[in-house]
């Protein structure tokens, strides 16, 4: 393929595994430049990498250096990885920073990775929750208001500016070989603490198949809100069986507990919002973003819990 006509996509988030997946599946077809505001990564000669805080000037250089095609905005960072003030400048800051370069320069794709905890864990969630339902999080927990902010954008922006194409996407559990995030180190531990007398459906999408999942949006470019996540789903303490866990209940003390859970997985942070998604199911419906992009997991829960099973934790 002739380099000229290849387009140029930036990659946001490029330290994290899922977006070094994206990167892999679309080398070959695209021409990349990589950015993280937390640390600069090598992802091999002909991929540009930077570390660069999104609110600086080095950020809006690179759109004019690079004329991107499109933007996929893989960039948010979860609770337990830094403070409140960090989250919100990275997670709703700084998207509003991209999202406003991408109007400057007139960017005809961006892809935004949001995440299922927008919809927050409340006793009376409806059995699945499609893309129309409210995002209550932002009002049960401070943890997870950047997460709504930076949704509160993107969909501003959607209809604000239509020329660019935005796709959200709504994933369930990202699991799998490189996932750093809380579930993952839940799953791979080879003692979890339960809460007792709750055990709550979950969802799990394998890191490969959301990679898929992005790149086939990416490569659809059709604007929209999208839940992503399989057709199945299994009993959050069921999932730890098949992992491998010994199980430890530990009783629903909100004050105690995420001190509980620390030192039961001897962990520095552990984000508190979790602990309602440990009571109460928030089962997503990805029939919509399956039927439009024709996607179709191709990871089984079978197979993910025989990852976690053979790759424990060391105690």
């Amino acid at each position: 393929m002739n380099q000229s006509k290849r387009p140029q996509i930036l990659v946001t988030g490029a330290a994290g595994a899922l977006a070094q997946k994206v990167i892999a599946l679309l080398r070959n077809d695209c021409n990349l430049v990589a950015v993280d505001f937390r640390e600069q990564v090598y992802l091999g000669d002909d991929i540009p990498s930077y570390c660069i805080d999104f609110n600086k000037r080095g950020f809006e250089d690179l759109y004019r250096r690079y004329e991107f095609d499109g933007v996929i905005h893989l960039g948010r960072i979860i609770s337990s990885q830094e403070t409140r003030m960090r989250r919100y400048n990275a997670n709703v800051l700084g998207t509003q920073r991209m999202l406003d370069l991408c109007h400057k320069y007139n960017i005809h794709q961006v892809v935004i990775l949001s995440t299922y905890h927008v919809y927050g864990a409340v006793p009376y969630n409806p059995a699945l929750i499609d893309e129309d339902a409210p995002l209550k999080a932002a009002g049960l927990s401070m943890d997870l208001i950047d997460s709504v902010e930076l949704e509160n954008l993107a969909n501003i922006s959607l209809w604000r500016f239509p020329e660019l194409n935005i796709t959200i996407l709504r994933p369930c559990n990202i699991v799998g070989p490189g996932v750093r995030n809380s579930i993952s180190t839940l799953l791979a531990s080879q003692r979890a603490p339960v809460l007792a007398g709750f055990s709550p459906m979950m969802q799990f999408i394998h890191i490969d198949d959301m990679a898929e999942a992005i790149v086939l949006a990416w490569k659809k470019g059709q604007k929209g809100i999208y839940n992503v996540a399989p057709e199945d789903w299994v009993a959050y303490q069921h999932a730890l069986k098949l992992c491998g866990c010994t199980r430890i209940p530990i009783p629903s003390i909100p004050p105690v507990l995420p001190k509980l859970i620390l030192k039961t997985l001897n962990l520095r942070s552990f984000p508190p919002y979790l602990m309602s998604f440990f009571k109460y199911p928030v089962v997503i419906d990805g029939r919509l973003f399956a039927k439009e992009f024709d996607f179709r997991p191709k990871r089984s829960l079978k197979e993910i819990f025989r990852f976690y099973r053979e790759n424990k934790n060391p105690v």
